[in-house]
């Protein structure tokens, strides 16, 4: 039976990892409390997690499938507001999500990813010029300020067309609708600011388009005089393209730093060839996900998890919620043996859901993983004494039970 005292996620983010243990030792799923006093099952047993994901009676539409949104129970006061309401292949369900992402697809292609890698490898030169003058007499760099973060930003930003000058405010709003400890209406507030600053966006691509993936998913609305994509779904896409395509992946290399530096012999391992950097990112993306929690989905109809390989005597109920709980997911030791809480770049099986799972599995995953790839080994190299500048119980965690990441990773270079 699962515990019908619900466990009460911590909106701070503060112990990801200690709360995926107690979620675990509910069984593979359990009954949680998001902010605002939404209850939701939180899943946390890799198996029964992917068949829910693949399962089509598992929606992410809450407009259609969450009775709480449709009669106003849940209103835009609610802190998560942002994520549900939005219009996009990220909220789409059955035949609406195939048809946005298909359009997303078109503009996002993986020819189009690998031909990024030299521009990924320049910028990450460049960036390390800069780490390696902030880094002149022994000062202290926060690394996550000065190259997980900027990375990705300028990958996105070039790849979308977004102008220079915005990105410190995109950033600014986009690290909002991750934070997950702010007052009620503050993420609703950022997410409308984006939507004024994106329609700009969109208004200039208008006059003047280029070789990037907004003018691309412009034409591919415009083309069909609407039909193919609302100027809503437009904007929402930008969002979750600009959002997820870089807030994941600055985690990402953030969390796959932190790891080596304070595991040196897991270094070590990818040093002299006893794993690779692929290993080292994957280990990361298992041990670490850059996604801890990710919200939110319903239950099209009741849904018994025995008949999907769960505990017998549990329906997920019409209309429930049900979180993906990827980071309680990575670290299960059913599937990665008892010693799953450790990372180990010669793990024979590094099977991870952080990029998600079926139909919904994410669509920036290559690149992500490419500009880990790219950014790693030559971090590493450029800096072979780089090691932490305090303890690691001093490091502080992002203000976020979704996002999974450091707010600074301090570091001597030598």
């Amino acid at each position: 039976m699962v515990d019908a005292r619900p466990l009460v996620i911590d909106a701070t983010g503060r112990d990801i990892h200690g709360e995926a243990a107690l979620i675990r030792a509910r069984g593979p799923l359990a009954r949680v409390e998001l902010p605002g006093g939404v209850r939701a099952w939180a899943v946390s047993g890799p198996e029964l997690l992917k068949r829910l994901l693949t399962d089509p009676r598992v929606s992410k539409d809450a407009a259609q499938h969450w009775p709480l949104l449709a009669n106003g129970t849940i209103t835009s006061e609610w802190p998560l507001f942002a994520w549900v309401s939005v219009q996009n292949m990220f909220t789409a369900y059955g035949g609406e999500h195939r048809r946005l992402r298909t359009l997303v697809s078109k503009a996002f292609t993986a020819r189009r990813t690998a031909a990024l890698q030299p521009r990924i490898e320049e910028i990450t030169r460049e960036l390390l010029d800069r780490v390696a003058k902030a880094g002149r007499g022994a000062q202290i760099v926060d690394l996550r300020e000065e190259f997980c973060y900027p990375l990705p930003i300028q990958v996105i930003s070039e790849l979308f067309g977004l102008p220079e000058d915005r990105g410190p405010e995109l950033r600014e709003l986009v690290d909002s609708m991750f934070d997950t400890s702010a007052e009620p209406g503050e993420m609703t507030a950022a997410y409308e600011r984006l939507l004024v600053v994106l329609a700009e966006l969109v208004a200039d691509k208008r006059k003047s388009p280029g070789d990037d993936l907004t003018s691309g998913l412009i034409a591919a609305r415009d083309d069909d005089n609407g039909g193919a994509l609302s100027e809503q779904e437009l904007l929402d896409t930008l969002i979750l393209m600009v959002s997820a395509g870089h807030e994941t992946t600055v985690n990402l290399i953030d969390n796959a730093v932190h790891a080596l530096l304070t595991r040196p012999e897991q270094l070590a391992h990818v040093r002299e060839g006893r794993a690779g950097w692929d290993d080292a990112v994957e280990e990361t993306l298992r041990a670490d996900a850059p996604v801890a929690s990710l919200p939110l989905r319903y239950a099209v109809e009741d849904i018994d998890v025995a008949e999907l390989g769960g505990p017998d005597g549990i329906v997920i109920a019409r209309g429930e919620t049900i979180l993906a709980a990827y980071a309680a997911a990575g670290r299960d030791p059913g599937r990665h043996g008892e010693d799953a809480e450790l990372f180990d770049v010669t793990r024979a099986d590094k099977e991870h859901l952080a990029f998600g799972h079926g139909v919904h599995r994410c669509l920036g995953a290559p690149l992500g993983r490419l500009e880990a790839l790219v950014a790693l080994p030559a971090l590493f190299e450029r800096f072979p004494g780089l090691r932490l500048a305090v303890p690691e119980e001093e490091l502080r965690p992002v203000d976020s039970f979704i996002s999974n990441g450091h707010r600074s990773l301090p570091v001597h270079l030598s």
